[in-house]
């Protein structure tokens, strides 16, 4: 008699693993009865979503933690494309948004929400956020220009800007003439046929050297910037712009 050989040990493999990854969390829902998915910018791996378990208990090592804006160092595991979150840290460094500060942040999470596909690594972009955020984050910051530039980031690290240097013609872009901008095609030389959404030549070049110095360009780039967003969020409002236009409503109607 032959003794049967024995069956085979079949080891799962085991999940991939992230340590101490540079993130912030941008947007978070509730999962389960305990529990949240959060949606967080990661330096490495780009927009990542997590699933962190029981997050809503009160001994969760994640509580207080997944707040947006907050620098954190994050750990995650497994195969599909939501893991789980092991590990949050609290990096600190970063001073409390209040005001049109912290509703202006609130927009930049939407805007990468949005506008970022997941697991897209973009280190210069994650630079650009936390840097934008610092400004953001001091009363006396200019967060218009601060804004600006992020937009035009964002924009350029997804594919979404056109050359701002030179026409769809392939002609440098002349700093005494109006243009229009085609999302598809780029800047287009609007002759005689003006509108209110022409910017001029020069503010199209500063834009293009991220120079929003000047009061009339920074008008113009804020124009060109809102009418590529807005194509390639596919005509969907962004809800802290709304949030915002309600709020100056109020304000107005206050006595």
């Amino acid at each position: 008699m032959t003794d049967e050989a024995a069956p085979a040990v079949r080891r799962r493999p085991a999940e991939p693993r992230v340590d101490q990854q540079p993130g912030f969390v941008l947007h978070g829902m509730p999962w389960r009865e305990t529990s949240l998915i959060v949606d967080v910018l990661t330096h490495d791996f780009g927009r990542m979503a997590l699933v962190a378990r029981g997050a809503k208990r009160p001994t969760s090592q994640f509580r207080g933690l997944l707040a947006p804006f907050a620098p954190l160092a994050v750990g995650w595991s497994g195969r599909g494309e939501v893991k789980t979150l092991v590990r949050a840290e609290w990096l600190g460094g970063l001073a409390p948004l209040r005001g049109d500060g912290l509703l202006a942040a609130f927009y930049l999470n939407e805007l990468l929400v949005r506008l970022l596909a997941r697991a897209d690594p973009h280190p210069a972009l994650f630079a650009s956020y936390a840097r934008t955020l610092r400004e953001l984050a001091r009363e006396e910051g200019a967060r218009a220009p601060a804004l600006r530039a992020f937009e035009l980031e964002l924009l350029r690290e997804i594919g979404y800007a056109p050359p701002l240097d030179r026409c769809a013609a392939g002609r440098p872009i002349a700093a005494d003439r109006w243009y229009r901008i085609d999302p598809q095609q780029g800047l287009v030389d609007a002759g005689g046929d003006r509108d209110e959404l022409c910017v001029r030549g020069a503010s199209a070049l500063a834009l293009a050297r991220g120079d929003f110095s000047q009061a009339q360009a920074a008008a113009d780039g804020k124009r060109l910037l809102r009418q590529l967003i807005r194509y390639h969020l596919h005509g969907q409002p962004l809800n802290t712009r709304r949030i915002l236009h309600d709020l100056r409503r109020l304000e107005l109607d206050l006595p």
